[in-house]
């Protein structure tokens, strides 16, 4: 679909911003259903989903930009909330594109003089503890890949999803890995995470073995077109997240765990509560270990779990008194 001049200016800044690429793809989603949802709630009040997915917005002109008021943000968030059942995080991510393009065209650009979007409060996001795998649920996951006699890609698979477990990786970071990204003795390697900020990832023994295995078959004798790129597809590229996704979820069914519902990215999570969890990592050394820019984000994974919670019942000093029976 072609875009409004002033939204493809917009993310045009956020790339010179060093914003991710997924960042600005989501921004440029959420304000064209924005766009979208203004001109078709103009037709229809409530506007169905492909009414909203026909309406073309390559024409809307810094004059319609210009008439938008903070009301028609609130209808605009209330439609996808009701209609699109957006929970607050999502609604906030919207929110969030919103409020940035306005402040790009009133103080960057210099178009407009109002933000109406400037006084907007996000939606309160509930605090939900993360979901993630138990020790256990993790090696059957692995367990699961290489009883894999069928794939042609089970080194491969087993070595993505054993850095996921024992790296905390986000998909994109793995996906992004070169080989020149990693240390000749298989001992650390480089990944970009948010924002293009590097980092070094250290390596244990688990993902060192992983990574050996899988390069002794790598390409399988195939054309390899991307030459430097770890992970390879069966038509020689550079993998892609969805592949990538598509074997953690093949492989999670597999393991009885599809039921769980996870993702790529919750299996950074149950590498986050392991380490804290079992591993008794500091909160402060896995705030480096994740590539977090802030403290407060790490300490999702700072929950305890319920045998703690009962342990610390049983520890009370009262937990062995017991009313005295009457004869």
């Amino acid at each position: 679909m072609d875009l409004p001049v002033h939204l493809n200016h917009f993310c045009n800044y956020l790339s010179h911003l060093n914003r991710s690429p997924l960042t600005i793809e989501q921004y440029k989603t959420d304000l064209t259903m924005f766009f979208q949802y203004l001109r078709a709630s103009a037709k229809t009040r409530v506007p169905t989903e492909e009414e909203l997915a026909a309406e073309a917005i390559a024409d809307f002109s810094l004059s319609e930009i210009e008439r938008i008021k903070s009301e028609d943000i609130f209808r605009f968030l209330r439609y996808v909330s009701e209609e699109r059942n957006n929970r607050a995080s999502a609604r906030a991510r919207k929110l969030s594109a919103i409020k940035s393009f306005f402040k790009y065209l009133v103080n960057v650009r210099g178009d407009l003089e109002i933000n109406p979007a400037a006084a907007i409060s996000s939606p309160k996001i509930d605090k939900r503890l993360p979901k993630h795998l138990s020790l256990e649920e993790s090696v059957e996951l692995l367990e699961a890949v290489e009883d894999d006699e069928e794939s042609l890609f089970k080194e491969r698979d087993y070595c993505m999803v054993t850095l996921f477990l024992n790296c905390g990786m986000r998909l994109a970071e793995l996906v992004g890995i070169n080989l020149s990204d990693i240390d000749r003795d298989h001992t650390k390697l480089r990944v970009i995470g948010k924002g293009s900020k590097e980092r070094v990832v250290y390596l244990n023994d688990a993902c060192r073995a992983s990574i050996e295995e899988y390069l002794k078959v790598r390409g399988n004798g195939q054309e390899i077109k991307e030459k430097n790129a770890l992970f390879i597809s069966r038509l020689g590229k550079r993998v892609s997240r969805r592949t990538v996704q598509h074997v953690v979820y093949k492989y999670l069914d597999r393991a009885g765990l599809g039921y769980k519902h996870l993702s790529t990215h919750k299996l950074r999570h149950t590498a986050a509560t392991l380490m804290y969890q079992e591993g008794g990592v500091d909160v402060r050394v896995l705030k480096e270990i994740l590539g977090h820019e802030q403290l407060n984000t790490t300490q999702i994974y700072t929950h305890v779990n319920n045998d703690q919670v009962r342990d610390a019942m049983d520890q009370n000093p009262l937990a062995e008194l017991k009313k005295k029976r009457k004869s």
